[in-house]
């Protein structure tokens, strides 16, 4: 039996896509037809570091397997760096239909050594980095009146977890962001869902 290719043609971002999750949703985004842009600023889980070889290791295995890729490097964390993410996808495929919103660092410590820097690093690269992707994506999917916005959410944010008050925050913050996002854009035929 054929695959299915729902997403044939479409471009679709994904953010920290160079490893685990983000890797195995680029390259299964490939293989059902879309083309895609690989964004990973190749940091460690805490957020530290930076490495371009996750990113450009992904685009390498989507295209030996005979899709298209693209690699991004530019951090969600910034606007106007989120801004060079989405506009990889027009320049290297001439629009965006999605964004994954999955890129996110874990600062777990327990609350009450919890620090101010622990706190803003985590909230800044998902939920931030959330807006910021699709603040940036919201105009062209605006424009030819259809996207989607696609945003990972855990069960630190929906239940809670040990020593992660940030991450737990972050993620509930990405929920209650996606179902206003689905309100303002579905008069342009947007979606926003989370996972």
């Amino acid at each position: 039996m054929a695959q299915s290719k729902v997403v044939e043609g479409k471009v679709v971002v994904v953010t920290g896509a160079g490893r685990g999750i983000g890797a195995a949703i680029a390259r299964l985004m490939a293989q059902h037809g879309a083309k895609v842009v690989v964004n990973d600023i190749g940091v460690s889980l805490a957020g530290e570091g930076g490495d371009r070889t996750p990113a450009q290791e992904v685009v390498n295995e989507i295209r030996k397997a005979g899709g298209e890729a693209a690699a991004s490097y530019d951090s969600v964390a910034e606007f106007n760096s989120a801004a060079k993410i989405v506009q990889c996808a027009v320049d290297n495929f001439g629009r965006i239909d999605c964004v994954v919103n999955n890129a996110g660092i874990l600062r777990d410590v327990i609350f009450h050594k919890m620090t101010e820097a622990d706190w803003d690093a985590v909230i800044n690269v998902l939920l931030k980095g959330a807006f910021n992707m699709c603040r940036n994506a919201a105009d062209h999917f605006r424009k030819q009146e259809s996207g989607s916005f696609v945003h990972m959410t855990s069960t630190s944010g929906l239940i809670g977890a040990m020593g992660q008050a940030n991450y737990g925050a972050a993620k509930m913050g990405m929920a209650a962001l996606s179902k206003n996002i689905a309100i303002d854009m579905q008069r342009f035929n947007v979606r926003s869902n989370c996972i």
